[in-house]
């Protein structure tokens, strides 16, 4: 009997899930400025680091968020970073859920092209903002993933210098969708 209870709440909770998968099926993420598995040109690149480039993010825009979201956060993460643990390009969160896009340039250190209330977390460059491609000399390009997340909260709780990690986890924790494209970069 308990056996057989517990394999219905297995079947529910997987139902569920499937549920939960598909309402998020129809979310996309775009950009006027990248296209998918495309190479990013010097506007998003880093300047610094031994790299010369403008630092501007790129527009996003974002359709078909799950219902139940009540902010989005987005993340650029470069998982080719010779670090053990990736790179954190980009992490802003706390976007009221009625934002649907994000204009070129808005990841200025300032935020000031950031819808109100947006909070833009510690990159892995140390600061926040939008922080370029800049992998070292002769490696592979790298892959960097840019990520729309839907959450199921209006905002997210964490000190003002957070670790990029530390912002993914509640990201992750408050996650009822989510939309990426990758692109490309290497020197």
């Amino acid at each position: 009997m308990l056996l057989a209870h517990a394999t219905r709440l297995l079947v529910a909770a997987t139902l569920f899930g499937l549920g939960a998968v598909a309402q998020a099926a129809g979310f996309t993420l775009t950009s006027a400025t990248i296209k998918p598995n495309a190479l990013l040109t010097e506007a998003q690149v880093f300047n610094g680091f031994g790299c010369t480039g403008k630092n501007v993010s790129p527009a996003l825009s974002w359709r078909g968020a799950p219902a139940g979201t009540q902010s989005f956060a987005v993340t650029v993460y470069d998982p080719d970073a010779p670090t053990g643990s990736g790179w954190w390009h980009w992490v802003a969160f706390n976007i009221p859920a009625s934002t649907t896009e994000l204009p070129e340039g808005a990841g200025t250190a300032d935020g000031k092209a950031l819808p109100a209330g947006t909070v833009q977390g510690r990159t892995d460059f140390g600061a926040p903002g939008f922080g370029g491609a800049c992998p070292p000399k002769g490696d592979k390009p790298h892959r960097y993933i840019f990520t729309v997340h839907a959450l199921k909260t209006d905002k997210i709780e964490v000190p003002a210098d957070a670790s990029a990690a530390l912002v993914g986890f509640m990201i992750n924790a408050n996650r009822i969708g989510k939309a990426s494209f990758t692109a490309r970069y290497g020197r």
